[in-house]
């Protein structure tokens, strides 16, 4: 069965800077906001904006935390925050009860998508003949989207169709 993607999903931002970005996205982005990601933790709204901004001495939240409240949210902006640290992209594993024929035919054309996206943005930049900065910066997140839509693609071939 094909899996429509989350409202997170479909607008991936562009990979964040720092880890307190990604502190901040993860919670703001979080269903209900700050306050149910605090609750969603098990903290008092003071102490997760303590985490947050590393006010009054408070360490960030943990990777587990962080985690555990993008599991809910459907998101991945630390591991694709960190994957992007050593120049790499993050991919989900698919898990085998979520594919069959449909969803692979569903991936591919997504895969597609984004090729072109990538090639679309190569094109337009060289309309003038010089690729600038910024649109080097465009070319390669698009770039990366579409490398990790091609990764996911064939594992989820590999996981639906190996014994």
């Amino acid at each position: 069965m094909a899996t429509v993607p989350t409202e997170n999903q479909k607008r991936r931002p562009a990979i964040l800077e720092s880890r307190r970005q990604v502190m901040s996205a993860v919670i703001t982005g979080f269903p209900g906001g700050r306050e149910s990601a605090a609750a969603r933790l098990g903290l008092p709204l003071k102490k997760l904006d303590n985490h947050m901004y590393e006010n009054a001495g408070s360490q960030p939240l943990t990777d587990a935390q962080v985690h555990q409240l993008e599991q809910q949210a459907g998101s991945t902006l630390l591991p694709d925050y960190i994957c992007h640290l050593y120049g790499g992209v993050f991919v989900p594993m698919p898990e085998c009860s979520e594919l069959d024929n449909l969803e692979l035919y569903a991936r591919s054309l997504s895969t597609t998508l984004k090729r072109g996206m990538v090639d679309q943005l190569i094109a337009q930049a060289l309309v003038d003949g010089v690729i600038e900065t910024a649109e080097v910066e465009a070319i390669l997140a698009a770039h990366r989207t579409h490398i990790a839509a091609r990764h996911a693609e064939i594992t989820a071939v590999l996981v639906l169709h190996s014994k």
